[in-house]
């Protein structure tokens, strides 16, 4: 495909997601019609789609209206790129510009336009004066971040086998497990480190979050919202402890075994009927559901169809799921609360509010990043329950 045929395609998938299908369902349905599109063509098309979806209010602006083909023309502009070039009707490239496209806007676009404007008041409780770095930071692209497992290998051995691999990676100053990814992210997955469980992709703020936390060396610890298993993963790479991983939704579990036994791990899957007898736990993570701010280099997506009833929803099952964690801990045990998330009510708030309808429990650690400080947002306490009732 032609730069400019990947441009038109972009705009085919950014139509598709303006009019309700998620973002990554929409590539993937393009790709499957577009069987003359290698692999290369694919990832540029998306790469395209997320680097509107990071900066879709500026990209609307200078292209003069929220449609696929004025997100582009909006996202030629952003880049410095000539659109003129890409929009000439010949081939598969988008029809020639209009007129009235050929003028960009007179003024800059804000940089404020590329978050939903009821969201901005929390942003600025967060960030008070670093706003507008942050708001840049969050347009840009998340490194990839790679979780050594030491219990397989060291750092230098691993870079060595990634480099054989085609990919490139250093070892992150601001992480004890962490290597950053310079090049070859795309040849990850069928990269022998990573089939041999030596590696695991793993954000640095979730890294550096796992890494405040003295997990317990042996005894029984719970994953409560499990998802894919990656935190359980670092815990039991650090950890000798009896570990078990849970989800509401056992589906989103399907990749643990597979992912348990290339690190060489032993995880226990329960449902949600088994825990009460499984228990009491020691410890139980909870990396609850939550609004995502603090990933939206990652996922852009989220934040344009995130509402204020959905906030809410979030924050009420927050709070569901702390007391259901604390049920099942251990008279002295422990909480650990996670998300990736910006916001104070999805944080400190939860956490303030957690104490105060349960006395007998006390903050022990609280560590929280920014895509300032890390490649995500990411917040952690850990809350300790005192050995006898006050």
């Amino acid at each position: 495909m032609t730069p400019a045929a990947r441009y038109a395609a972009a705009i085919t998938v950014l139509d598709r997601w303006l009019e309700g299908e998620p973002a990554e369902k929409a590539v993937t349905g393009w790709a499957r019609g577009a069987r003359y599109a290698g692999s290369k063509d694919r990832a540029a098309v998306r790469d395209h789609v997320f680097d509107v979806l990071r900066m879709k209010g500026r990209c609307a602006w200078l292209g003069g209206a929220e449609t696929g083909r004025g997100l582009i023309l909006g996202l030629l502009r952003l880049r410095g790129e000539a659109p003129a070039e890409m929009f000439t009707g010949a081939g598969y490239a988008p029809a020639a510009l209009t007129p009235e496209e050929q003028t960009p806007p007179a003024d800059a676009p804000e940089i404020n336009l590329d978050v939903p404007n009821w969201l901005m008041p929390a942003l600025q409780a967060r960030f008070d004066q670093d706003l507008q770095h942050a708001l840049v930071e969050m347009g840009k692209r998340a490194p990839v971040y790679l979780r050594l497992n030491r219990r397989k290998a060291a750092a230098s051995q691993v870079i060595e086998c990634l480099r054989y691999s085609g990919v490139e990676a250093i070892q992150s100053a601001s992480g004890a497990t962490a290597l950053e990814v310079r090049a070859g992210a795309r040849q990850l997955r069928q990269a022998s480190a990573y089939l041999d469980g030596l590696v695991e992709i793993q954000d640095l703020s979730v890294q550096r979050a796992i890494e405040v936390i003295d997990w317990p060396l042996k005894g029984r610890v719970l994953d409560y919202c499990a998802g894919g298993g990656g935190k359980a993963l670092a815990i039991a790479a650090v950890s000798d402890a009896e570990i078990t991983v849970h989800d509401a939704h056992p589906k989103r579990m399907a990749d643990i075994p597979a992912r348990a036994t290339r690190a060489e791990v032993r995880l226990n899957m329960r449902e949600t009927d088994a825990l009460a007898a499984e228990g009491p736990f020691d410890l139980v993570l909870c990396d609850v559901p939550c609004s995502g701010s603090g990933t939206w280099r990652r996922d852009p997506e989220v934040k344009w169809r995130l509402t204020p009833d959905r906030l809410a929803e979030l924050c009420q099952l927050q709070a569901d799921i702390m007391e259901k964690a604390a049920a099942l801990v251990r008279r002295g045990g422990r909480i650990v609360y996670m998300t990736c998330s910006l916001f104070h009510d999805e944080n400190e708030t939860q956490i303030s509010g957690f104490l105060a309808r349960n006395p007998d429990w006390r903050q022990t650690v609280q560590h929280f990043d920014t895509p300032l400080t890390a490649s995500d947002g990411f917040f952690v306490s850990e809350l300790t329950q005192l050995s006898e009732t006050p």
